[in-house]
């Protein structure tokens, strides 16, 4: 995988959630317009897969979060080494989570919302 996005509302805000609170970096921020070309990357992965954060101007867009979102179902996943951690670090640090630490066979996962429109799941190997 090359790139994959998520809609947001607000650019500005999803960058600062998506690196300040998940520790993404930065690979491209290009304006166009009154909006941007902004994608991502993991710490210590500047070649690897990048998210776009991308608006959700398109009507299709927003009503396709808000279905999701509304049914509780992720528009995206990220492994992390160990999800019950990352849980704590992350709600001590003021972020909102929809499902805590859960146990699915061979994986934990939470999900949490990224202030932006979309739920998100992490998950590790149990």
């Amino acid at each position: 995988m090359t790139l994959t996005s998520v809609f947001v509302d607000d650019q500005a805000k999803a960058l600062d959630f998506y690196t300040d609170k998940l520790g993404f970096v930065v690979k491209n921020d290009v304006p166009l317009g009154e909006h941007r070309w902004l994608t991502l990357v993991g710490p210590g992965q500047p070649d690897g897969p990048e998210l776009l954060l991308e608006p959700d101007e398109h009507p299709a867009a927003k009503a396709y979060t808000a279905a999701l979102a509304d049914d509780g179902i992720p528009a995206a996943s990220f492994t992390v080494d160990d999800v019950t951690a990352v849980f704590e670090d992350l709600s001590n640090r003021g972020v909102s989570f929809t499902q805590k630490p859960t146990s699915m066979g061979p994986v934990v996962t939470v999900v949490l919302d990224d202030t932006c429109g979309n739920l998100i799941q992490l998950s590790s190997i149990a």
